[in-house]
């Protein structure tokens, strides 16, 4: 089982912390025990606004764990402590992968590890951390960067989504979804998704693209082009393109990719499916689209995705 630190101390965002902590603490095997042993490493009892916490552990724990997970720094224009910073970059040293959520990354920042690489943080705060760490290559615009060992996330729901998204790295797709489901959060939004947008999950029972994404996701199977998708909304192909661009900060055409290759994944992961049978069954019609698309947005071909995955599933088992 993996160990989650959760790397806490006075002056830290309570919401980024439950967020991690349920998300983690999910059974999200569906087994009898949860995929991951959840820590919460401290330099003693902290303060969360008006909440009080007891820790677990210290925070040397941290250089003991597999993922670090580091919430949102309440006021970013006080320096982190010291110490957490020093246990964030030892732990860093030691092995584990390092996540921030929100401004967690002024934490990652002053322990060096965001140098030289792209980073984000909530889009309020983006100015402020490119001033004061200038070697950092910080996106305003996205949701999440994932820079393998070290993963960074805007504000409050991007949270959840990197959260998802290294549970989709360990466990697969269809156990992430399976957690999206548990916690009724929508089970994947790309990191590089736009952060500020006017209403990023279409909720309103009136919304244009609320009946419309289910019905498309219901259909990948099929070639569905813009104008499939504007004559079902009952809208012209432009008009559909602005509603798509405020909802989801993409475009129709590759909101649809993605939710190919997300089922391409399942079914990679939990089918014994041919590449071609699998392209079939997502729309994208012949082995050679679906390895090139594969390849582009996952960065290996679906072969090597299939038996990397059963390969880590195999390992957990044992």
């Amino acid at each position: 089982m993996d160990t989650v630190a959760l790397a806490v101390t006075d002056g830290m965002l309570h919401f980024e912390l439950s967020v991690a902590y349920e998300v983690f603490g999910a059974d999200a095997a569906g087994a009898a025990d949860p995929a991951y042993d959840v820590l919460v490493c401290g330099p003693g009892p902290v303060r969360f606004g008006r909440f009080r916490l007891e820790p677990d552990h210290g925070l040397d724990r941290l250089a003991r764990a597999d993922t670090v997970i580091v919430p949102g720094w309440a006021d970013v224009d006080v320096d982190p402590p010291a110490d957490l910073v020093d246990a964030v970059r030892a732990a860093h040293e030691a092995g584990a992968r390092v996540a921030s959520l929100c401004t967690g990354a002024f934490v990652l920042a002053a322990a060096g590890l965001l140098d030289g690489r792209r980073a984000t943080t909530h889009w309020a705060h983006t100015r402020v951390l490119a001033s004061r760490h200038p070697r950092v290559e910080v996106d305003p615009d996205v949701l999440y960067v994932d820079s393998g060992r070290v993963l960074t996330s805007a504000g409050k729901a991007a949270a959840m989504d990197l959260c998802l998204h290294l549970i989709r790295l360990d466990h697969g797709s269809a156990v992430a979804n399976k957690v999206a489901r548990r916690l009724v959060v929508p089970p994947h939004r790309a990191g590089g998704q736009a952060q500020f947008v006017t209403a990023p999950v279409p909720a309103q029972e009136d919304h244009p693209l609320t009946e419309l994404l289910p019905w498309a996701v219901e259909r990948l199977d099929r070639p569905l082009t813009v104008e499939d998708l504007a004559r079902r909304a009952r809208m012209s192909s432009r008009n559909l393109g602005r509603h798509f661009r405020v909802a989801t900060g993409t475009t129709p055409l590759q909101w649809l990719l993605t939710q190919r290759i997300r089922r391409a994944q399942e079914l990679l992961e939990t089918t014994d499916e041919s590449v071609d049978a699998i392209a079939e069954s997502t729309g994208m019609g012949t082995a050679t689209t679906l390895r090139r698309h594969f390849n582009r947005t996952v960065g290996v071909p679906p072969d090597t995705y299939r038996r990397t995955f059963r390969a880590r599933s195999r390992a957990a088992d044992a």
